[in-house]
């Protein structure tokens, strides 16, 4: 993903990290960041905080544009901070740029932040300055027969976006190429929205924005690999009134990062939906289980009725049983205590055993 701010992030943590250390070290760093650039940091032990930072970044527009930097370029990043910058001559082999950053510099209570910040945006200053060049020449008329040749811009090698200039305009066109297919259903939708923001009334100043799956009529010609994208292509009408003064800036930085932009949305999109699906799955699923435990809870209510009606039964049948125990017991007792008067004098009398002696019998002959 490629740096949308001006000021490269980990060059500007390097340069921090060197000036805020309570004893600052010898360092000797190479970086490589979006766009093919690259980075050589190097101090001294005897002066770390005078650091030599040599830059090179390839050409937006090779055989257009000159490698060496123009003068227009060189005044831009003097002006960045002309008390801590200064360019070495000649420049460090196979680097476009070296400068020496004098950080002990920094004057006292000054937001050191803000400084480094500010020289850290140093190749944006670069291509900026490049894309100038270019944009500032608006009323050319270097047309062959009244065809306005594309000139193709290299800000990633991959990513290449081409500039027509006409009279009193200049057409940028992006072919945009995706990996996935959902990337290209989400940026298709921007690019629609993206026209219908640019024609309405609140943005009529802002350059023209136009989008359509085939090549433009102003990119003819051009190699089959350059015009074969699976996003389309979207272009703006850049008028002259966008590159003067202040807003020539703005508009360079824009032109730059446009395909990073997209990226960036797109990558933002796709997060924003998967943490809705999850959300949403996961109020399903807390239905599903609250779906389930209240199944659980009357399944087990119906356990504990049919329990509580057995409970219930046996109970009665217990009951019932007790009393009928009982209901026999006082029967029995009744019946015991019934009593007749004389039949203890008529048992004696009458039912009287016989009693026999105890004598020895003689035997008989």
């Amino acid at each position: 993903m490629a740096c949308i701010e001006r000021a490269s992030p980990a060059l500007k943590e390097i340069l921090l990290k060197q000036y805020c250390a309570e004893k600052p070290l010898q360092i000797d760093h190479h970086l490589y960041e979006f766009g093919s650039a690259e980075y050589h940091i190097k101090s001294q032990a005897s002066n770390p905080l005078a650091i030599n930072l040599s830059i090179s970044t390839p050409l937006l527009c090779p055989g257009v544009l000159p490698y060496k930097l123009s003068s227009h370029t060189i005044e831009k990043i003097k002006q960045l901070c002309p008390q801590l910058v200064e360019i070495v001559e000649p420049a460090k082999e196979g680097f476009q740029l070296t400068l020496r950053l004098n950080l002990d510099q920094i004057p006292r209570g000054k937001d050191y932040v803000k400084v480094i910040g500010e020289i850290s945006t140093v190749q944006s200053v670069i291509l900026s300055s490049q894309l100038k060049e270019m944009l500032q020449n608006v009323n050319s008329h270097d047309a062959i027969e009244g065809i306005y040749k594309p000139i193709k811009i290299f800000y990633h090698p991959r990513e290449p976006f081409f500039v027509i200039r006409q009279p009193q305009r200049i057409i940028a066109v992006f072919p945009m190429r995706f990996r996935e297919k959902s990337d290209v259903i989400i940026a298709t939708t921007f690019f629609q929205e993206l026209m219908d923001v640019a024609s309405s009334e609140t943005w009529t100043k802002a350059p023209a924005c136009t989008w359509s799956p085939i090549p433009p009529p102003e990119l003819v010609g051009e190699a089959l690999e350059d015009l074969s994208t699976n996003g389309g292509f979207v272009s703006f009408d850049i008028s002259s009134r966008h590159v003067e003064g202040k807003r020539l800036d703005k508009t360079v930085w824009n032109l730059l990062n446009f395909n990073a932009y997209v990226r960036y949305h797109v990558k933002i999109t796709k997060g924003f939906i998967q943490r809705r699906m999850r959300k949403r799955l996961e109020s399903l699923v807390e239905a599903l289980h609250k779906t389930n435990s209240e199944e659980d809870e009357q399944t087990k209510q119906d356990q504990g009725f049919k329990y509580v009606k057995k409970l219930i039964r046996s109970s009665k049948y217990k009951i019932l049983k007790q009393r009928c125990g009982k209901l026999s017991r006082q029967i029995k007792r009744i019946h015991f205590r019934l009593k007749i008067h004389g039949i203890g004098r008529f048992r004696r009398r009458w039912l009287r055993l016989p009693k026999f002696s105890s004598k020895g019998y003689d035997k008989l002959e």
